[in-house]
């Protein structure tokens, strides 16, 4: 029963039929229900622990309670983030906004609980971070889980994660409309039919939820939004202009603070659960030495608002939130950067509000606080209309509008002046990922503008459900095809393939295929986008898929027409002509090589572990190499005259040229300016007449068109060069880091010529070890079990060849197993392989990318390093 279900479901996918909005507004009520419900969960923990925090210093002293709180609670969110959902650290904001920008990003159930369990546990201890960035994380993980249970295209994947997104940030605030304009002006910068009515409907169910369980700790206390002396005059203007000017600067000088953090925590290189909980150890050190009032944030900012501390607690109180909303911030801890933008921004609006009273005598602090919450979080975050419309929402109060536009326009320019993007902007630019297109935006990825009718082939092979299975057979040896739809009356009734064959149970010859064919196939409509039809593809393991027009068979699409279409999309996409480029740096050593090696570095990469890589190569081979750094501008930007800072990258180049003359090997080096990465580097090889290609390769996160990364994939496609992708291994116990004598290396072999490129790229590869303690080697390979007549001949062949050419163990390994990623991911945890080495064509490169790309998933299951190398085309 739960089978036919599943099947009758999968013959449903919406991939099918176009997205009704009716269904889509369901999803996006239940996905507001969820979110409400999470919320308030998550402020019920939050209140609880920090009572109980509260209580205990009330009992004992603070001194002794605040930072023992910090440090086990902490330790203890770090640990459980760590260890079972690392994506639910920091606020969570960066992170929806690159799944919405189709990276592999998790968002399922366990990000939301984790997210749920690790936020009380740091709010609770008293961190300064807040709660409503997580519920965002957490209606939109809520979202990505829902969506699993009904078959749908990737879009519309999108939609109800931005509709859950909207819905946690409104059921945190009560601000449904803020909820909407959030998304819209943040996440996805999308105004289509679709995306308002999912999130305008989630935000509103969110919303109305809390008010029904009568959550009042979801918004702002009644003593703040009952506050009546909220006024507005004209000659105010200067002062909120003044107000807008500063809180852009404060803004942006505490996004660079944040990201100097988050950049200085992660070059530290300890885990999670230590950082976390010395950051709260700290926390409650200094939470301690100030004034009571300090130790309850709600508390705090209603004191702020209702203008009943000094202005010197006003200004210490905006002081010890920016120093510890960037120390917890920094560490890593799950909390949200909105509730201390919005405490130091009433700080602030206070303060000026106060110099106002002083200057003309009047009494409008609390409207310069609330003014100043949003003045701040445009600051921080760029987003003025949402944060017009959360502090309107919160207090409904029309004086408060004109203040607020005056004054979030205002920090918004001044802060983009300073400094240009959001603080999650910069954040996910940490993490590797740039979302803007490095294509010009009429150079869109093929996947979005092609349609299934563009890549099938309009002529189809078709069966009968009478078809026995002999006469099936003989079709088969004389059609290169292997697998039919099955038609009945015109229409389509089900589909048999080889796996269909291999499935049955019994093979008589005289029973029809009626019997064993896939029943209710998996089809697309002509108009669905080729993205949606590769995803159906990965999701259900497909080697072809039928094509319907008004419920009628009109043609097929196979993973090698997708192949084909890629081919010729790459053949167009290389008329395009190079791009400008400025070199502001270079250095020339002598041409005394053999060959050459271009080397790509980012500051972020680690570059001294990369570097001894190459050298080892270039040490064996006598080859040159070229360090090239390329900084990439604004496609706006003339490279020739704009001013960058290349102070760090210059830095970066001298390093590697000491580390060339220590090793005694030539060492160009280069900072060049430009538009387009993969351009540049490819008008390198060309010019500079390049051997071999090493790039480091960071598996953080990726946009589901491509295989590695934009960049990367481009290389692949179109280096004419040798290409060597390495990624690094997670710690330094691994290669080239360091040598475990316990370790090996481990090879698999499909018996191709890449492999055998690699085979000759080992002795280089073992020159980072000192030669007289080599790790030991396996050479293996991964054979199916329908291989019978498997021969090893050749891999013994190729062992002992080695065995003979190093100083080191070399033995061989066969596998039968169904699945290589499976097979080799065990084989290297077993042998606790420091280093394993993958070949492939940039051909079965593009193929596997339908298929799932091997490489790909070995590498993203394993901690050790990885190296991918790929043959000149």
């Amino acid at each position: 029963m739960i089978n036919q279900w599943r099947n009758w479901l999968k013959s449903q996918h919406f991939g099918r039929r176009s997205i009704s909005t009716r269904y889509a507004l369901i999803e996006a009520c239940l996905i507001g229900i969820f979110s409400a419900l999470a919320a308030l969960l998550l402020k019920e923990g939050i209140n609880l622990l920090g009572s109980y925090r509260l209580e205990l210093v009330d009992r004992w002293s603070a001194i002794a309670i605040l930072p023992l709180f910090g440090l086990i609670f902490g330790g203890l969110a770090g640990f459980l983030v760590e260890n079972v959902s690392p994506t639910a650290a920091g606020g969570g904001i960066p992170q929806v906004k690159a799944a919405l920008a189709r990276y592999k990003i998790p968002l399922s159930l366990r990000v939301a609980v984790v997210k749920i369990i690790g936020t009380i546990l740091v709010l609770g201890s008293g961190l300064t971070l807040g709660r409503r960035a997580p519920t965002v994380h957490i209606g939109a993980a809520l979202a990505g889980e829902l969506t699993r249970f009904v078959p749908t295209s990737p879009e519309h994947r999108r939609q109800m994660i931005a509709a859950g997104a909207a819905a946690g940030l409104a059921a945190g605030f009560n601000t449904p409309i803020a909820g909407v304009m959030f998304v819209v002006e943040e996440l996805m910068r999308d105004i289509s039919n679709l995306t308002l009515e999912t999130a305008i409907v989630a935000s509103f169910t969110g919303a109305v939820v809390s008010l029904i369980l009568q959550s009042p700790n979801l918004k702002l206390p009644e003593s703040i939004i009952s506050i009546e002396n909220l006024t507005f005059s004209p000659h105010e203007i200067p002062f909120y202009l003044l107000l807008g000017i500063l809180a852009g600067i404060l803004g942006a000088i505490f996004n660079r603070s944040i990201l100097f953090s988050v950049k200085w925590n992660d070059k530290l290189k300890i885990p999670l659960f230590v950082r976390i909980g010395v950051a709260g150890l700290i926390s409650g050190l200094i939470i301690a030495s100030l004034p009571p009032f300090f130790r309850d944030n709600a508390g705090l900012k209603e004191f702020v608002i209702r203008g009943e501390l000094t202005w010197q607690q006003t200004a210490l109180a905006f002081l010890a939130h920016y120093i510890l909303t960037i120390l917890a911030a920094g560490s890593g801890a799950p909390g949200g950067l909105f509730a201390p933008a919005l405490i130091m921004g009433s700080a602030l609006g206070y303060l000026v509000g106060d110099f106002e009273g002083y200057i003309s005598g009047s009494e409008s602090i609390s409207t310069f606080a609330l003014v100043g919450m949003g003045a701040l979080f445009t600051g921080v975050v760029r987003v003025p209309i949402t944060a017009i419309m959360i502090v309107f929402e919160l207090n409904a109060n029309f004086n408060l509008v004109l203040p607020l536009m005056i004054t979030c326009a205002v920090a918004y320019i001044s802060a983009e002046t300073f400094e240009n993007g959001s603080v999650y902007q910069h954040l996910l630019s940490s993490m590797g990922i740039e979302l803007q297109k490095e294509n010009n935006d009429t150079q869109e990825h093929f996947l979005s503008h092609l349609t299934a009718a563009d890549v099938m082939q309009p002529q189809v092979e078709t069966v009968t459900p009478n078809l026995s299975m002999s006469e099936l057979l003989e079709l088969m040896t004389t059609s290169h095809h292997r697998g039919f739809p099955v038609v009945e009356n015109g229409n389509i009734v089900g589909i048999i393939t080889q796996s269909d064959l291999v499935k049955a149970e019994t093979f008589n010859s005289d029973i029809s295929i009626d019997e064993i064919m896939t029943r209710n196939p998996i089809t697309v409509k002509a108009d669905v986008s080729l993205s949606d039809v590769l995803y159906l593809l990965n999701r259900y393991q497909l080697s072809r898929l039928p094509v319907l027009q008004n419920n009628r068979l009109v043609g097929i699409i196979t993973r090698t027409d997708i192949i084909r279409v890629e081919v010729n999309e790459l053949k167009a996409d290389a008329l395009t002509k190079s791009q400008p480029a400025y070199t502001v740096y270079k250095t020339r050593s002598p041409a005394t090589g053999k060959g050459r090696i271009l080397v790509p570095i980012e500051e972020d990469d680690d570059f001294r572990a990369l570097s001894k890589i190459a050298l080892s190569i270039a040490r064996y081979y006598q080859y040159e190499i070229e360090f090239v750094q390329v900084i990439k501008i604004a496609k706006h930007q003339d490279p020739s005259t704009i001013k960058v800072d290349k102070k760090n990258a210059r830095h970066l180049m001298q390093n590697l040229e000491r580390m060339g003359r220590k090793a005694k090997i030539s060492v160009h080096t280069s900072i060049i300016v430009g538009h387009y990465r993969s351009q540049i580097i490819l008008d390198i090889i060309k010019q500079r007449h390049i051997n071999l290609l090493v790039m480091g390769w960071k598996q953080n996160f990726y946009g589901q068109e491509f295989v590695f990364s934009q960049l990367i994939d481009s290389l692949i496609n179109k280096a004419t060069c040798e290409l060597i992708l390495i990624r690094l291994g997670k710690n330094k116990q691994f290669y080239p880091y360091n040598i475990n004598p316990l370790g090996s290396l481990l090879i698999p072999t499909a018996g191709g010529p890449n492999i055998e490129e690699g085979l000759k790229l080992l002795p280089a590869f073992l020159e980072v070890y000192n030669q007289e303690k080599l790790p030991p080697i396996w050479l293996t390979k991964v054979y199916p079990p329908e291989a019978k007549d498997f021969n090893s001949n050749q891999l013994y062949t190729t062992t002992k060849k080695l065995q003979n050419l190093l100083n080191t163990e070399v033995q061989s390994l066969t596998v039968c197993s169904t699945s290589v990623v499976s097979a080799v991911i065990q084989l290297a945890e077993t042998q606790k392989s420091e280093l394993v080495i993958l070949g492939a064509s940039r051909d079965s490169l593009l193929k596997q990318a339908w298929y799932g790309n091997i490489p790909e998933a070995i590498t993203s299951k394993l901690d050790t390093t990885v190296i991918i190398i790929r043959l000149p085309s």
